[in-house]
């Protein structure tokens, strides 16, 4: 066979082999999903950067108004590196069932080919960075008002990677709770009972702010804090649908869940207020709404319409009334209610979870329990203990650290005086309003 020969039969075999290649690789990514997760990627970046942001900005007196916004700024660039540096690789490395290891430190091996499932790794990592990002945000809304920049940084950076880092890697890792069969399917314990419960801790730590409970303390600018909500509203269809990893059922239902239960949980605590105040509160409303989104997120992947809807009604139910308890009966002052709405909205929906996931409620039906569990005693049993050693392990770790950054920092919380003046101007040397 001459060499011209040799060629163009090389060329036919190569002509022949080309579609069976170019299948291969599209069967490897699916770009369907890949459209989907990169838009669901944008969304949850959009609920901290500018949703919480504006959320929480509205509801500070004017006066510390750009201390919050700067806050939730700088918490999104501090987590994206560390999540960069180690906080990735922690997380998803292969490491045991309590932690990951260090072989993508870095990024180390997310290159442009490097696959998760059927979506570019790099698009999975950026997508749980936005995890990442907003679950040390949240805390922010606890020490509002009072806490210095300095310290805000540092245990918000320690926080990262000694508390949430690690339970992730427990329940969405290969941990010992995924093992387990604990249902979180969107951040119930990952996201909401680890802010919640710092949250909890960095108040009783910090203290309350001056003249809390008895001097007025109320929002400065509620359309801030509407247009806020609004974009936690959309952007949380990004957090919870997204979490599906997948352009298909499973995500089109985890979004009309999360859609049933933000509607009633804004009406039920709308409700509550409208009977036993005569007036429902424009505050009320929203805030209800993020404790149905907040309540529904771990369970959003499991449960069905009906299911969503009870989840909802109760998240506004509980939620209203703890956040009673906590301010006026125990007079702790969590600046923004973060522990009652997304703490005991977590624990909440963590449970129910474990209940409405059954295949046998008929109406309230689910999509069925973890592999290996067949009954909702069972079901909820592990979710107890998912809630429990996560709660647990956030409380003590975060005492640890708010006591470490106090060292540090000379304290952990600004003087009296400059309290009184705000923290825009003390930290920051600007003000939010020019008059």
């Amino acid at each position: 066979m001459n060499k011209a020969t040799t060629l163009k039969a090389t060329a036919v075999l190569l002509a022949g082999l080309l579609p069976q290649f170019a299948s291969a690789a599209e069967d490897t990514l699916n770009s369907g999903n890949t459209a989907w997760i990169l838009a669901s990627t944008a969304l949850v970046l959009f609920m901290t950067l500018p949703g919480l942001s504006l959320f929480y900005g509205g509801l500070v007196r004017s006066k510390n108004v750009l201390s919050v916004l700067m806050q939730c700024f700088t918490i999104a660039c501090v987590a994206s590196l560390l999540w960069f540096a180690v906080g990735y690789s922690l997380s998803f490395g292969g490491g045991n069932a309590w932690i990951g290891d260090l072989d993508n430190a870095f990024f180390s091996g997310v290159t442009t080919g490097s696959m998760s499932g059927d979506i570019p790794e790099s698009l999975f990592a950026m997508f749980q960075m936005t995890f990442a990002i907003i679950t040390p945000a949240l805390i922010v809304g606890a020490f509002a008002e009072r806490m210095k920049f300095s310290s805000m940084v540092i245990f918000s950076a320690f926080w990262l990677l000694a508390v949430y880092v690690p339970i992730c890697h427990w329940v969405w890792g290969g941990g010992w709770l995924g093992q387990m069969g604990l249902l979180d399917f969107a951040g119930g314990t990952v996201v909401h009972i680890t802010a919640g419960v710092a949250a909890l801790v960095a108040a009783l730590v910090l203290g309350n702010r001056t003249g809390f409970p008895n001097t007025a303390m109320p929002p400065h600018n509620m359309t801030m804090t509407v247009t806020g909500a609004g974009m936690l509203w959309v952007g949380w269809f990004g957090f919870n649908a997204g979490s599906a990893l997948a352009a298909n059922g499973d995500a089109a239902m985890a979004m009309l869940v999360t859609h049933i239960s933000a509607a009633a949980g804004s009406l039920a605590w709308m409700t509550i207020e409208w009977v036993k105040f005569r007036k429902p509160s424009v505050l009320g409303i929203v805030t209800g709404m993020v404790a149905g989104l907040g309540t529904i997120t771990p369970a959003s992947g499991y449960v069905g319409p009906a299911g969503a809807l009870v989840i909802g009604l109760s998240a506004g139910v509980v939620c209203f009334y703890m956040t009673q308890f906590i301010k006026r009966k125990l007079v702790i002052d969590d600046s923004l209610d973060v522990f009652p709405v997304h703490g005991v909205g977590g624990i909440l929906g963590t449970l129910l979870a474990g209940v409405f996931a059954s295949t046998e409620l008929g109406i309230f039906s689910g999509q069925g329990f973890a592999d290996g569990i067949s009954s909702i005693s069972e079901q909820f049993t592990v979710q107890t203990i998912g809630v429990l050693a996560t709660a647990g392990y956030t409380a003590v770790v975060t005492y640890v650290l708010l006591k470490i950054t106090g060292l540090l920092t000379g304290g952990l919380r600004v003087s009296k005086d400059e309290e009184n003046m705000g923290l825009d101007i003390v930290l920051h040397e600007e003000s939010g309003y020019k008059l």
